[in-house]
């Protein structure tokens, strides 16, 4: 009985820390701020940027970015580094000002926390 609950305990451990290991096939999918088809050329171009990004794509309803990556060359925070490096809001990293401000006019979304500015797009 003994040896049965610690190997009950060894398998769910070694399952758990599989599930959290990076793999070479990680999808998730993630908020970044935009506004239009300019946008989601850009989003997509800095996310694709990243060594091991395979698969980006940016939906403009949504503002949704799903992403598939290799987790063994690169991780979620680069990418989305990489992304409001580009001028984009990420759930997690926000773009400087001056980047911000160097969008096309019609690129320029609400930021979170911010009131929309007259006759800006108020979409995301």
């Amino acid at each position: 009985m003994r040896l049965l609950i610690i190997f009950c305990f060894v398998s769910s451990s070694f399952f758990s820390y599989a599930q959290q290991s990076p793999t070479n096939n990680d999808k998730v999918s993630l908020e970044v701020l935009g506004n239009c088809g300019m946008c989601k050329k850009r989003i997509e171009k800095a996310a694709f940027s990243v060594k091991g990004v395979k698969y980006a794509s940016w939906d403009i309803p949504s503002g949704q970015l799903r992403l598939v990556y290799n987790g063994l060359k690169t991780n979620l925070d680069v990418i989305e580094m990489q992304i409001a490096g580009s001028g984009h809001d990420t759930e997690n990293h926000e773009t400087t000002v001056e980047t911000y401000n160097q969008l096309p006019a019609c690129c320029q979304y609400v930021r979170k926390g911010e009131e929309p500015k007259p006759g800006q797009m108020t979409k995301h």
